[in-house]
């Protein structure tokens, strides 16, 4: 801070005052000798204020900023032809990163959501919450399988589902292989986990009583437990189902799967076995809906 700074300090500064402590030390004011605050010499001797000068012009220059960055927000309020008037488009027009808001179905086919709206947003919800449904646990109990492709499936498609879902889940070598019993049960003492974790959906195609939808999704797979060989890890993959409007709701009519896109793994510790098994009991899923 150069002299010209502190009041009484400057040469064309005539804001001295004339009882000046520094006056006492022979006018020349070339050597000076500062006090604490506080101390028994008095005030005099501390550390002057800078101006208030400098404090206004601060304040100033901040309500500027702040007044131009509010009107550089508002902006960003109308569309992109600057129509403020013009309405907005609806929730099925919205971006596909973006949550519609649509209140979930409230009717339920066994335990998988139905009763989805006869459009775009509905046939989304449908496909997050078939892929839910096909990806998960139940899949591997023979009953509970065929209950899940009698609701997901369409009537015409859903027999045919069956015998194919059964060769594969059925399979001696298929289930050995990811560590379960010939009855697709887990050994004792380990937990069995496979769950569909959706993350976004998108329209393909949509023709009013048919649809392609891509739902992106994250996978949990494996058995949790001491001396588990397959332990539960995370994978991620797009199905695409194709739907067909059929008995006011929403059916599969066939589905295809490709690996990804699939993010870069954070450098996290994986969690005990016995904290994993009680995760998969303690966290319900979720009903999706676009």
């Amino acid at each position: 801070m150069s002299q010209g700074d502190e009041r009484g300090y400057g040469d064309n500064d005539p804001g001295g005052r004339s009882d000046d402590a520094y006056s006492t030390l022979g006018g020349t004011r070339q050597t000076r000798t500062r006090m604490p605050r506080g101390t028994d010499e008095g005030e005099g001797y501390g550390r002057r204020p800078a101006r208030n000068s400098r404090s206004l012009v601060m304040i100033v220059g901040v309500v500027v900023l702040l007044i131009a960055a509010i009107a550089f927000a508002n902006q960003g309020g109308g569309d992109a032809s600057g129509d403020a008037g013009e309405k907005k488009p609806d929730a099925a027009g919205a971006g596909p990163t973006a949550a519609t808001g649509t209140k979930p179905v409230e009717g339920k086919n066994g335990t998988i959501a139905s009763g989805f709206a006869h459009d775009q947003q509905g046939a989304q919800s449908a496909a997050a919450n078939y892929a839910v449904a096909l990806g998960s646990a139940e899949m591997f109990d023979k009953n509970l399988r065929r209950a899940i492709t009698a609701a997901v499936y369409a009537p015409e498609v859903a027999a045919a589902r069956q015998d194919d879902l059964d060769a594969v889940y059925s399979g001696d070598a298929f289930l050995t292989s990811i560590g379960l019993n010939p009855d697709g049960t887990a050994p004792t003492g380990l937990t069995f986990i496979s769950r569909s974790n959706p993350v976004g959906s998108k329209v393909e195609k949509f023709g009013g009583d048919s649809a392609s939808i891509a739902v992106w999704y994250s996978a949990l797979f494996g058995l949790a437990g001491e001396g588990s060989k397959n332990p539960v890890s995370e994978s991620w993959y797009t199905n695409t189902f194709e739907l067909r409007w059929t008995n006011g709701d929403w059916k599969v009519t066939d589905f295809t799967q490709k690996d990804g896109p699939t993010p870069v793994g954070r450098d996290q510790a994986a969690s005990p076995a016995e904290e994993m098994a009680n995760a998969v009991e303690q966290f319900g899923g979720f009903t999706y809906a676009r």
